[in-house]
């Protein structure tokens, strides 16, 4: 089994097959790293269906669609004010994280679960949804942009990668985050898209554990019964 070291507190628990950790407040670029050693682990058996739970100090990663990666000021202008830019290889473009951001990372065998990636990204939507409306929030899909919408405003964003069957990055909802993050790119290569939160949306803050307890609940719910070790 994989150690996590970069956290001085990290809760896993096991839902049924399903490996769910609790990451806390962590850095991007560990966490990355992590994903990637629990990726080819999954790919060989040595570990079950893993999803990881996260928050990210402030860092604004870009997907592998170049056209879609924009900034809106200058990598040296982002490090002055300490936000960490990082190349990835993620489906989609440009998005941030910050705290108050609830990440969900799973590190799933689809063919073991017996699901394309369209099928895969709707059950990512699907649980995003639910736990939203268990906040306030209803969130809808919107034909061919992945992730959640109130209107046109997004408050989940989707990009995925699949190696070998097994997936990794995830899903980033805005449950309280300083969106004012956003204003220094163009979310997903989307021109004039805005992003919102629950708070922005109810006016209401919510404790981060109880929504990950939420979401875990929720997991187990769409993975679990289908993971196999």
């Amino acid at each position: 089994m994989v150690k996590i070291k970069f956290v001085k507190s990290v809760v896993e628990r096991i839902e049924g097959s399903l490996r769910i950790i609790d990451c806390g407040l962590a850095d991007y670029r560990e966490v990355l790293q992590l994903q990637h050693e629990l990726r080819e682990k999954r790919h060989t058996g040595e570990i079950p269906d893993t999803v990881l739970i996260v928050e990210h100090p402030s860092v604004i990663t870009l997907g592998a669609r170049q056209s879609a990666n924009k900034l809106l000021i200058s990598r040296e202008e982002l490090a002055e004010r300490h936000i960490d830019v990082v190349d990835i290889r993620r489906g989609g473009g440009t998005t941030a994280h910050n705290p108050g951001q609830l990440v969900v990372y799973p590190i799933l065998h689809l063919q073991r679960l017996g699901l394309g990636i369209s099928e895969y990204i709707r059950l990512l939507e699907a649980f995003g949804a639910e736990l939203l409306e268990q906040l306030g929030i209803q969130a809808n899909r919107r034909k061919g942009l992945p992730g959640l919408w109130i209107g046109k405003r997004k408050i989940a964003s989707i990009g995925v990668r699949v190696s070998r069957f097994v997936t990794y990055h995830g899903m980033a909802i805005n449950i309280q985050n300083d969106l004012s993050i956003f204003d220094l790119l163009i979310p997903c290569g989307l021109d004039s898209v805005e992003m919102t939160s629950v708070l922005k949306e109810t006016g209401k803050r919510y404790s981060m554990s109880q929504v990950k307890k939420n979401l875990s609940e929720l997991l187990k719910n769409h993975f679990s019964l289908k993971a196999s070790g």
